[in-house]
């Protein structure tokens, strides 16, 4: 069977302030009413002998990863959750593991979740022609056919002959990210490709030449999936074990040492979406070559990708720029300096700025809750609980809080007592008492919460029970 493995693992930092730590740009939808992960899942449909997929990802994403999936009615074989990131190579090892638990002539199809390819249909026939030579057991890439000169990628030189009766090439080398002249010396030879991070091969044969080249890796990845424990829909890394393993990429770990690297030219309008600059480019652009989401006016404005969350956007005389508005956030760059917004997103990570890790708008197992107002002594949240969903059973030692149905039908317990509480109605949670707040109802729960109290930090909850199992 071909398994995917889907790797969740990034955070995008250059697509800051859309994606966050906590909300990375591949759960986001930056092309299209999908997010880059639901369309990664979704243009596997058609290919032959397919198994579901092996999702890789954060900890802390794991809830949004599910619900993803189940909003475009995908299941995943496993989502295995990474106590620590320790790159592509062990991320890859761990599925490899787990695939040949169910099928011991698993092959993989390793996929990142964040890119864009609009062409699947060329996709899925590249792929149907790496499964044939996976099968002999070559480790097949697939390099990407460059349109222009890029030094944001590395590449991938091939030897000059194809391989008979097929469109593939032996790999000759894996080389570094270029400087200009020597990106457009690769492009001219024509022996070159974009290193597009996609990869098949047998689960066996990667773990043959893994073990080969870096033992450590392998050990440490096997012992972390031995000692692995199950969580509700999760695996949970034995995360001592996952610690131990060296950081690396696929193509230092294997790539670059095996002697059966193959690679087959893809030109599928593949794009990594690694920076706004580059979003801009694979967007449906205007007359004047502007790229427009959300609310936004301008005046005499040519080549900008304007992008309003929130708020209006009005901009006059721009040109090469590019503005992202979200409820807590603007970030204006010229096109030419976008890569440098993470040197932004280092500066916000020195001064513990929340901004780098959360939305105003956060993601819970249950719901969403976003904050509306924040003083020293008091806090207002909005808060929406799906349907059928409750929180943990919890207590506050520093706050009390007051609840205000907008929306629904709210069930609450406070102490000893679980009462319902319909629209216009409210209901206070004193300091100390355990209380739950679920949606027994059909339609979303919205409620305003009004905390007080000397601190209202979220790590200000203690838990005596939790359908999701979080401690």
């Amino acid at each position: 069977m071909l398994t995917p493995v889907i790797l969740s693992g990034g955070i995008g930092s250059r697509l800051w302030p859309l994606s966050r730590e906590y909300y990375p740009k591949q759960l986001l939808a930056l092309v299209g009413d999908n997010t880059l992960l639901q369309d990664t899942s979704l243009r596997l449909n058609g290919l032959p002998q397919l198994d579901k997929p092996i999702v890789v990802c954060n900890e802390v994403h794991r809830f949004l990863v599910a619900e993803q999936l189940r909003e475009i009615n995908q299941s995943a074989q496993r989502i295995i959750l990474e106590p620590v990131g320790r790159n592509t190579a062990p991320a890859v090892a761990i599925a490899a593991f787990q695939a040949l638990i169910y099928d011991k002539e698993a092959t993989l199809l390793v996929l990142p979740a964040d890119h864009v390819i609009k062409n699947a249909d060329v996709f899925r026939d590249a792929v149907s022609a790496g499964y044939l030579l996976a099968q002999e057991g070559d480790l097949v890439t697939f390099g990407i056919v460059p349109s222009h000169p890029e030094t944001g990628y590395g590449y991938i030189k091939t030897e000059d002959v194809l391989i008979p009766d097929t469109e593939a090439f032996k790999v000759a080398q894996f080389v570094e990210k270029p400087d200009l002249a020597t990106a457009e010396y690769y492009v001219q030879s024509g022996d070159y490709y974009w290193n597009s991070g996609m990869f098949m091969f047998k689960a066996e044969r990667y773990l043959q030449e893994l073990k080969k080249f870096n033992p450590d890796m392998y050990g440490a990845c096997h012992q972390a999936v031995e000692n692995a424990i199950e969580d509700i829909d999760f695996l949970r890394l034995d995360k001592a074990a996952f610690k131990l393993s060296p950081s690396d990429s696929i193509d230092y770990a294997v790539m670059e040492k095996t002697q059966d690297a193959i690679v087959i030219p893809l030109d599928a309008g593949w794009n990594d979406v690694g920076s706004w600059s580059s979003l801009w480019e694979i967007s449906d652009q205007d007359m004047d070559g502007n790229v427009y989401h959300g609310d936004v006016l301008t005046e005499n404005v040519k080549n900008c990708y304007l992008r309003s969350e929130y708020r209006l956007i009005a901009a006059i005389g721009l040109e090469d720029h590019v503005v992202v508005e979200t409820a807590d956030a603007v970030m204006i760059a010229h096109k030419d300096q976008v890569q440098d917004i993470k040197k932004i997103v280092t500066k916000l990570k020195q001064q513990n700025r929340e901004e780098v890790n959360l939305h105003r708008r956060v993601h819970r197992p249950w719901g969403t809750y976003e904050n509306i107002d924040v003083e020293s002594r008091f806090q207002v949240k909005r808060i929406m609980v799906n349907p059928g969903a409750c929180m943990s059973l919890q207590m506050h030692y520093h706050r009390s809080e007051h609840w205000i149905v907008v929306k629904g039908t709210a069930k609450v317990t406070c102490g000893e007592e679980t009462f319902i509480v319909t629209e216009n109605q409210s209901t206070y949670i004193p300091l100390g008492t355990k209380h739950r707040l679920e949606n027994p109802g059909k339609v979303p729960l919205e409620i305003i919460e009004v905390q007080s109290g000397g601190y209202l930090g979220e790590d200000d909850i203690v838990r005596f029970d939790d359908n999701y199992g979080r401690i």
